[in-house]
């Protein structure tokens, strides 16, 4: 399997692919008037204590205020570390107050009308390590699944704990990318992570006004820190400026054998090479072509993300059975590739073709879930339901997509539907049935968009006839060029 990452750098944006085997896997998109804010960490002021909802609202500087569960916030003893008992969360009333200064970190970006998500759970991220200053726990990487390599790691992460000295506290987390690292590159991120606090707390100790304390890398060297694998082998990019920055950045960070970087200088737009722009194009509509002949229709709204397989034109060579599960399991793994890619997050229900053998329902279950250990994001699923369907949750920390790239309708206003010109019709039809009756002028004047007006002088126009000799008045159409299909007036004439 090899991985290549092309990076598209511009005054305005900066964008991310990630490419396995040629096919895009996800991308990251970051505009210089709309950065994220993930990672970030802030100065902050409590504006609102809401005990109703165990929450509160923070003012961090952006544009909307921000909100902190609870559960996200810890107790700081006199020494300075958390205290918190498992699973008994205080009361928000007693962990804050209004006009109180916090320090916080942004854990989820805004999304949609709502504010960042906080936490006082700080972490500093490295490229091996992830430092939390304010705990003592010292933990690994799940996705780390060999046991010998995780004791090795963590034998040598105390090891080097160990030689820092008591006096220089926190935990620790292992992370994926340190897979085969030594003791000298843990001691290293050791150091750079327990400095790079200290200038923080010296930020901290300043004026006590709302402010940024620490901001993560931007995203072309975030990605270089936690996307770089032994699985990815070039990475190029088309910007000379960025290229040396992430050189610069690779050689402190990121040890041998690194990928190959290239500054790309081609004709073509380096998103041009893998096909990228017409995958994002692909991305952001609702059905998904499989090669087998099934499809996929994907419907995201703010509650939740529902996907729905058919098998389409595709009917197998043995049996109905067979049919079904090829495409269910080729819809498993495309399924596994568009939440990367559309960075869909939050609950997601998945609608399979019902199959009634339980060893192909476990087979599905274990497609999927192989597909989605490649996932950098946490997935959980549940399993069937009663009713056949795969319910499961993918961690959201910034907007999809869709979310990013594009803006509710303003003619359908998101419902993805307009009334038909035949409903419009009848409407006009009832709002002149009301007018006339009211006012008692001879007149009225019927102001539609181009299909509406069409439709009542062709199909509806015996109707309209019917309708003037019913109300006795006159009825005139007018074209409104400026109006949208669903919009129309009546007016006195």
């Amino acid at each position: 399997m090899s991985e290549e990452i092309l990076i598209n750098a511009t005054p305005m944006e900066v964008r991310l692919a990630l490419i396995e085997n040629g096919l895009l896997q996800e991308l990251y998109v970051e505009r210089s008037n709309k950065k994220g804010h993930v990672g970030d960490i802030y100065l902050g002021k409590v504006i609102r204590v809401m005990p109703g909802m165990e929450a509160a609202f923070v003012d961090i500087g952006l544009e909307r205020a921000a909100f902190i569960h609870s559960s996200a916030i810890a107790a700081i003893a006199a020494d300075g570390f958390e205290v918190r008992e498992e699973g008994v969360p205080a009361p928000v009333q007693s962990l804050l107050r209004e006009g109180q200064m916090l320090v916080v970190q942004v854990a989820k970006d805004p999304i949609g009308s709502k504010g960042a998500r906080l936490t006082t759970q700080l972490t500093l991220p490295s490229r091996n390590l992830v430092y939390l200053p304010r705990n003592r726990h010292v933990g690994i990487s799940q996705r780390l699944e060999d046991p010998a390599e995780r004791v090795r790691l963590l034998a040598l992460l105390q090891s080097c704990l160990e030689r820092e000295g008591a006096e220089e506290d926190g935990g620790f987390i292992i992370r994926t990318a340190a897979d085969g690292m030594g003791e000298a590159e843990l001691q290293e991120d050791i150091r750079f992570l327990r400095k790079l606090w200290k200038a923080v707390e010296r930020r901290m100790a300043g004026e006590k006004v709302v402010r940024v304390l620490y901001s993560e890398l931007p995203l072309y060297l975030r990605a270089i820190r936690d996307l770089t694998t032994t699985q990815v082998e070039r990475i190029r990019v088309d910007d000379k400026r960025v290229c040396q920055e992430i050189a610069d950045f690779m050689s402190d960070f990121i040890p041998e054998p690194r990928p190959v970087l290239e500054y790309y200088q081609g004709e073509r737009p380096i998103f041009d090479l893998q096909g990228v722009d017409d995958e994002i194009v692909k991305a952001l509509g609702r059905q998904v072509k499989l090669k087998s002949g099934g499809d996929l229709i994907i419907d995201q709204t703010e509650a939740m993300t529902t996907i729905d397989v058919n098998t389409g034109a595709y009917l197998g060579s043995r049996n109905q059975a067979e049919t079904i599960l090829k495409t269910n399991l080729e819809a498993a793994s495309a399924i596994a590739r568009q939440l990367r890619v559309r960075n869909l997050g939050g609950i997601i229900i998945i609608d399979f073709i019902d199959m009634q053998d339980p060893e192909h329902q476990r087979q599905l279950l274990r497609t999927f879930g192989k597909a989605l250990e490649k996932d950098h994001a946490r997935t959980m699923i549940s399993g069937l339901s009663e009713l056949g369907l795969v319910e499961m949750t993918r961690k959201r920390t910034r907007e999809s997509l869709g979310q990013l790239l594009c803006s509710p309708c303003p003619v359908c206003e998101g419902r993805g539907r307009l009334k038909t010109p035949e409903s419009i019709c009848y409407e006009i039809f009832r709002e002149i049935l009301r007018v006339a009756r009211v006012y008692e002028n001879d007149m009225l004047l019927v102001m539609a968009s181009q299909q509406v007006v069409d439709r009542l002088l062709d199909e509806e126009s015996s109707t309209l006839a019917d309708l003037e000799e019913l109300v006795g008045k006159t009825i005139k159409l007018e074209v409104e060029p400026m109006y949208t299909q669903e919009q129309y007036d009546v007016v006195l004439f």
